[in-house]
């Protein structure tokens, strides 16, 4: 049930006024826009907003430290079952986890 990739804005979207960032909504935890896993510590991260554009995350990636930000949802065996909600940094989670959905 992933909305999956956020995508990528043409100049035609933005000049629309619908590509400023396809991702700035906060969703729920059951519908996220992706999901990451680390099948060995068995942490689970839900994607529920990702602060900037995909172009500009994607220009970030490139710096030597990157500081775009991603609201999520966290699940892991240390939490019992519960949903730990915060905002991370996306490098955390994509050098730790496996994109799943």
């Amino acid at each position: 049930m992933s909305k999956g990739h956020c995508g990528r804005i043409t100049r035609q979207d933005y000049a629309k006024g619908k590509g400023k960032n396809p991702c700035a909504e906060i969703v729920s935890v059951n519908d996220p826009y992706e999901i990451y896993m680390n099948f060995n510590t068995g942490f689970e991260w839900r994607v529920l907003k990702k602060h900037q554009t995909p172009s500009r995350e994607a220009e970030n990636a490139t710096k030597p430290i990157n500081y775009s930000r991603w609201s999520v949802a966290v699940q892991s065996p240390f939490n019992y079952g519960y949903w730990i909600y915060g905002d991370v940094f996306s490098h955390d989670i994509t050098s730790q986890g496996e994109r799943v959905k």
